[in-house]
């Protein structure tokens, strides 16, 4: 039986462990100890991608922003969505994950940072939201396990009522805001209903048509009846 190897280490801005390691083929990102994502499921990242940008598509030159690199398959998924002229934003908190993209990460996804698409915004996307008014067709948030933070504590500000009018306030009108989520969260969606989203939650598979865990996709929309 292989061992594990330890292919990167880093830390996040507030100081946790943040490792990279391989398995054969397998790669993982653990942050503070808890696998935070596998290479070996990523369909629910791509479906988040297709149902994001499934308006923004069809658009001339969009502008999508995507919270949170991981291991470059939600970029991915959202570049394969989006036509030649697009912008694709990354927001991602921690540097070493841009180099781990740019190295032994990079095939996973096709070098989804070799797009000439592509702008990365080092930092907090909860910054890059409050900075962006009115910027984005579409906005995917992918940077925890779902609404509660967990790579880093100040993440929590990105899903409660501040958060949530910022990220509606970056939205151009018709946009849409995307959140992945690893389980159901009620009280989530019903903030979003309270921040004047419209509201539609999917539920896909971990490894899409070959199952895996259920995984949840939060879509919501500014409410065309709200203020």
């Amino acid at each position: 039986m292989k061992p594990w190897e330890l292919v990167g280490e880093t830390r996040t801005p507030e100081g946790d462990e943040m490792t990279l390691t391989r398995h054969g083929c397998e790669y993982v990102i653990n942050a503070s100890g808890q696998s935070l994502m596998s290479s070996r499921l990523h369909g629910s990242e791509e479906a988040l991608a297709i149902f994001a940008c499934a308006r923004a598509r069809t658009l001339e030159a969009p502008c999508c922003l995507v919270g949170g690199l991981g291991m470059g398959f939600t970029l991915r998924a959202t570049l394969d969505a989006l036509p030649p002229d697009a912008t694709v934003v990354i927001a991602e908190l921690v540097p070493a994950v841009v180099d781990w993209n740019r190295g032994p990460l990079g095939p996973l996804a096709r070098h989804p940072l070799k797009d000439k698409r592509v702008v990365i915004e080092l930092g907090d996307v909860a910054a890059t939201l409050r900075a962006s008014r009115g910027r984005f067709d579409a906005v995917l948030l992918d940077v925890d396990n779902g609404p509660t933070a967990f790579t880093a504590s100040r993440n929590a500000d990105l899903y409660d009522d501040h958060g949530l009018a910022a990220a509606r306030s970056a939205l151009k009108p018709g946009g849409l805001l995307a959140v992945w989520s690893a389980r159901e969260d009620r009280r989530f969606e019903q903030r979003l209903r309270a921040g004047s989203f419209d509201v539609t939650v999917e539920r896909v598979r971990g490894r899409l048509k070959k199952g895996g865990p259920r995984h949840v996709i939060f879509l919501a929309a500014a409410s065309s009846h709200s203020g």
